[in-house]
């Protein structure tokens, strides 16, 4: 879509050309007045005049004059903010599959829900996109580098399994830097400093995290329009880096990470292992990261919701690319057209060019 307070001009100079159209304007009403001075004496003329519409008279110059008036302004070279398809190559879904995700909250459970929707996100997607999986417990592990054969991504989803801890940056940090090989981030390094740190408390000390290196430089957050992160998870976390961190890696790297919460913010109580304990939906965790990355955060309470956000995020991440894109091509072009249209109307009407 093209708006007019987006359009400019690389030589906006050529601009004062347009002046001409008025003087243009002049000597054709002045050449029209002494024609029909001398079209009006003879009573053939005046009979001819009454059954013309006034408009379909000068229709071909008024079209003339407009295509001049595009092919003047092609001169200022001008340009536009273009909204543009996006054309995504690769999607990584990062899944969790701690031992929360079997809660019952939302029928049957978080995770059989997800694997049934990510299905259908997946098959939703274009052919030559590409979806890789990673899974989020203890420690996350890449389940499936980003391929478009369907049918191994369908089987990977279905057997995920659930283990105990969930390490929802690690989860993070793996599925950046196996969709955006060379960002220069030390993952081995992150992760080892995160083992060995204590997980956070209530006091909100932060890991001592390791950021990319600062030879590798930042660009815009969420600028990189061919790779995205689908995280699904209900956003607890008690293991590994801090995911807030490692979604600021990701946006240094311009990826947008769009967030699913799984569950409901009162949650349930869950039974494993002969301890229970309540598991939540930490929603403010799941925003932070989205927002970081200009990505969006959708909350599931069920199975309708959770398809209705698969619907939304395959129009999300297609999104329009905004770009000033040069037009002097389409308005040199629709200025010939009116012109060419114009002298063949006058040709076949009047037996002239104009």
């Amino acid at each position: 879509m093209l708006t007019i307070n987006s359009i400019s001009f690389i030589w906006p100079a050529m601009l004062w050309f347009l002046l001409l159209i008025p003087l243009l304007m002049s000597v054709y009403v002045l050449l029209l007045f002494r024609q029909q001075n001398t079209f009006m004496r003879s009573t053939s003329g005046q009979d001819a005049l009454r059954h013309s519409s006034i408009w379909i008279q000068h229709a071909p110059a008024l079209l003339f004059l407009f295509g001049l008036i595009f092919i003047v302004t092609s001169l200022a070279r001008p340009r536009a903010v273009l909204a543009l398809p996006t054309s995504m190559k690769s999607i990584m879904l990062a899944v969790d599959t701690s031992s929360s995700m079997g809660a019952n909250d939302i029928a049957p459970s978080r995770i059989e829900v997800a694997q049934s929707a990510i299905k259908q996100f997946i098959a939703a997607q274009p052919s030559q996109v590409s979806i890789g999986i990673v899974t989020i417990a203890g420690a996350a592990a890449l389940a499936q580098a980003p391929t478009t054969n369907r049918n191994e991504l369908n089987k990977i989803v279905s057997r995920l399994p659930l283990q105990t801890g969930s390490a929802l940056g690690s989860g993070i940090l793996i599925a950046l830097t196996e969709l955006v090989p060379g960002t220069g981030i030390a993952v081995q390094k992150i992760l080892d400093e995160a083992s060995q740190s204590s997980p956070p408390t209530d006091s909100g000390r932060p890991l001592n995290t390791t950021r990319r290196p600062l030879a590798a430089a930042s660009v815009a957050p969420g600028s990189n329009q061919t790779f995205s992160i689908v995280l699904l998870s209900d956003g607890q976390r008690n293991f590994g880096p801090d995911p807030t961190k490692m979604a600021q890696l990701a946006a240094d790297a311009g990826v947008r990470i769009h967030t699913v919460g799984l569950g409901t913010p009162e949650g349930v109580t869950l039974k494993a292992q002969g301890v229970s304990m309540r598991v939540k939906l930490d929603e403010t965790t799941l925003r932070k990261i989205s927002d970081l990355t200009l990505g969006d955060y959708y909350q599931a309470s069920n199975l309708r919701d959770l398809k209705k956000i698969y619907q939304s995020l395959t129009s999300t991440i297609r999104i329009q690319q905004h770009q000033v894109t040069e037009v002097t091509a389409l308005s040199l072009g629709l200025g010939m057209l009116l012109i060419s249209i114009a002298t063949c109307w006058s040709l076949g009407r009047y037996g002239r060019m104009l």
